[in-house]
């Protein structure tokens, strides 16, 4: 698991390598999901599953919903299990989520995806 460890964001680059950014700056949330994970659906070459869990305000939904346009399996955590529902209901809200599940039944979810 990565942590961005810093309050620039964390990025995919072009060589597939993890990096720190101070752009874009007018972006509120920093780190913002929203550019990693649109980070993620530029330069990854090959689809996935990518999660958004329990947070505050609208950051995820759009990186999300790029991901999902690329053939990404997206998964947003349900109401019930999140403490501020507020990022993922914005991911559902948008189209963005293929599923919406219990935190608990996730790792199952993403490793059967994955075929792991």
């Amino acid at each position: 698991m990565l942590v961005a460890g810093t309050n620039d964001h964390l990025v995919l680059s072009k060589s597939r390598t993890l990096e720190y950014r101070e752009e874009p700056r007018e972006v509120f949330f920093r780190p913002s999901v929203d550019v990693f994970f649109e980070s993620v659906a530029e330069h990854w070459p090959e689809t996935g599953a990518a999660v958004l869990l329990t947070g505050m305000g609208r950051d995820g939904a759009r990186g999300l919903l790029k991901l999902r346009s690329r053939g990404w399996h997206t998964i947003a955590q349900d109401e019930a299990t999140s403490v501020v529902w507020s990022m993922p209901k914005a991911a559902v809200d948008s189209g963005a989520a293929c599923e919406v599940l219990p935190i608990d039944r996730m790792a199952r979810v993403v490793a059967a995806r994955l075929g792991t």
